[in-house]
């Protein structure tokens, strides 16, 4: 018996209490500052790949009478920041729908969180399923897609499997119109059988958060425009190179992509740096690697930690190198995985 559902197929029974699971995404080209921070609207498109590790399960139980939200997180009542932006996210999901009962929110989150290893991507899209369907929202995919968005750009993408393109979409005109205008969408790749190999060099939470680094970077880092620019060209000949199923060309274009992120951020005034000795020895050994004749390319999202894309018949080997580089924590092989789906809660 499958647990599993697709979301789109379920988000519109009103059940009062629904659980679901979502896997993070790394982007290959990358998603980095806003034009719009209440819609969360991005200032370029981006792609990205959705893994299998890193799960997070969300149950959302709805509770009338309650005074307010309560959240548990990792089995301990959630506080601050945290908190915060989940209950702002419900309230969102209570104006659609019409309904005024609180929830509950239980969350159970297997990746690092602010570590630069998208946690916030599969919190949300595990969020943003099971409160739709909860709530009873009645959202298609992409309906979900720009739900997921207000909780945490990156989000967006996580509602589907595999490869996925974010659209920016436009600030313009009423906000109904601007909110409808950005979502994520399904990617066709042809003949690829890649692995993302993750090293985990730091699991630390970041000094400096993602969104201070986008508007710092943003506001005064003199490479920022050019890179956005570029970012656009990046996208095309990444959709180009999935389409052909070349995925050396990917990587590269990942890796450039990725590196000109960081670069925009050490040109920031006053310049942000997640790059660390660590993440430093990691990016030689995949120079190191490409030279031995093995097609490994590095991406970094905002935070210490490298994720390298090859082939899946070379991950161990690639695997083993990252762990040779440098000290690591850890080092998990990633292959493309499921998009945010509800689970039935008698298997949960």
């Amino acid at each position: 018996m499958s647990s599993e559902q697709p979301s789109a197929l379920l988000s519109a029974q009103r059940t009062d209490t629904a659980t679901a699971v979502a896997q993070p995404n790394i982007a290959l080209i990358k998603y980095w500052g806003k034009k719009d921070e209440h819609l969360f609207l991005p200032r370029t498109d981006s792609l990205s790949m959705t893994l299998d590790i890193f799960p997070t399960t969300t149950r959302v139980r709805l509770v009338p009478g309650a005074g307010q939200d309560t959240v548990v997180f990792n089995g301990e009542p959630a506080t601050g920041e945290a908190e915060r932006r989940i209950t702002a996210f419900l309230r969102l999901v209570r104006e659609r729908s019409g309904r005024t009962e609180r929830a509950h929110v239980d969350t159970e989150n297997t990746v690092p969180t602010k570590a630069g290893l998208a946690s916030s991507a599969s919190g949300f899209a595990a969020l943003a399923v099971a409160a739709a369907a909860a709530y009873g929202l009645g959202l298609d995919a992409r309906g979900l897609s720009r739900l997921a968005r207000r909780g945490s750009g990156s989000a967006s993408r996580s509602i589907f499997d595999g490869f996925a393109v974010w659209h920016a979409g436009h600030a313009g005109g009423t906000a109904e119109e601007a909110d409808l205008s950005s979502y994520a969408e399904p990617v066709p790749a042809v003949d690829l059988e890649p692995a993302l190999v993750v090293a985990v060099v730091s699991s630390a939470p970041k000094a400096v958060s993602s969104r201070e680094a986008m508007r710092r970077t943003v506001d005064t880092s003199p490479l920022y425009e050019p890179w956005a620019v570029s970012s656009r060209a990046d996208l095309a000949d990444m959709r180009a190179a999935l389409a052909r199923g070349d995925l050396p060309a990917v990587g590269e274009i990942a890796e450039r992509n990725a590196l000109g992120m960081h670069a925009t951020m050490l040109a920031a005034r006053p310049a942000v740096r997640y790059l660390s000795p660590a993440s430093l020895a990691v990016l030689d050994s995949v120079l190191q690697l490409r030279r031995d004749g093995v097609p490994a390319y590095a991406t970094m999202d905002a935070g210490p930690n490298v994720k390298v894309l090859c082939p899946r018949s070379d991950a161990e080997r690639v695997s083993a190198a990252l762990r040779a580089a440098a000290p690591v924590e850890a080092v998990h092989i990633a292959g493309p995985g499921r998009g945010a789906r509800l689970v039935a809660e008698e298997c949960r």
